[in-house]
This record gives C-alpha cells, structure tokens and sequence, in this order.
C-alpha cells in the first residue's frame, strides 16, 4: 500500500508522526485544502510527466498551471502527462495520492518556482486522504530533487 511505503519513508526520517490521515478525500488540490484549512495554493501538487520515455514529476504549487512553453525550453519536449494506468507503474503511487516520496526508481523529481512563496507546503503521502506539512527546505531535502525548475504559470491577480 503506498500510504505505508510513505510512512515507512517518514520514519525512517523520524517525521513519520507528522502523517496526517483524513476521513474525507484530499485527491485534489480543492479537497485537500479543504481538509487542511488551508488556501489552495499551498498544497504541493505532484504533476507527472513522460519526458524520453522517463518518467519526470514537477512539484508545484497547488493554484500553479503547467506552462507548456516553459516547460518544452526547460525539457527539450512537450509536456506529455501520464495516464492513471503509467502513473501508477511508473511513479509507484496511484493519482489522488501522489507524492515526491517513496517513488519507483528512476523518477526524475523537480520542485516548480511556484512553491518558493510559501513557508510550508503539503504534499500528500500516497493516498487520496493524506499530507504532511513540510517547510520548503524539508521538502527539498526529503523530496531530493533533481534541481528547482520555472515551468508553471500562476494566476492573474
């Protein structure tokens, strides 16, 4: 089950007590703000991406929208998301749920620009009723990406 892969992943930091479960769904961006009483923008979503057949996930933040402009001069190739199916195959954790931890080798992680306006953040765990608050250095740190990327646009204001 991928929630206990993440948990796993948490203790072996010693952050697994930092695990939050929900009763109600946090699968989207809406939900998950929702269940954290938090704005929108501050879940960090996991965006998946087929890049040279390799699997690549964009971190961002959670009002932040792909720019596919950005995104090809930054990867050399259109944004391509994966399906449910691949993302589960590919990334090790099925969409609702996924997360920057725990991955299946071979996941190339960036963390988006967008997510740099925020203290803290929260990604989920690996389901579709979790999260864990992290500052932007835990994340980076627990995340190990591959390096910090500007490939979303954000909203008008």
């Amino acid at each position: 089950m991928s929630i206990q892969r993440v948990r796993d992943f948490f203790r072996r930091l010693g952050m697994e007590e930092r695990v939050q479960e929900f009763t109600v769904s946090s699968a989207t961006v809406e939900l998950a703000a929702q269940a954290l009483s938090c704005d929108p923008a501050r879940i960090a979503k996991s965006l998946t991406f087929l890049v040279e057949d390799k699997p690549v996930m964009i971190v961002a933040a959670g009002d932040a929208r792909i720019h596919n402009a950005k995104f090809k001069a930054t990867f050399q190739a259109k944004a391509r998301m994966l399906t449910p199916e691949q993302v589960v195959e590919l990334i090790g954790h099925a969409v609702g749920g996924v997360c920057p931890f725990a991955l299946k080798e071979g996941v190339q992680v960036y963390l988006d620009q967008s997510l740099r306006r925020f203290e803290t953040v929260y990604p989920a765990c690996g389901s579709a009723s979790s999260a864990i608050q992290l500052t932007i250095p835990e994340l980076e740190a627990c995340a190990a990406p591959l390096g910090w990327v500007d490939v979303c646009k954000l909203p008008e204001a």
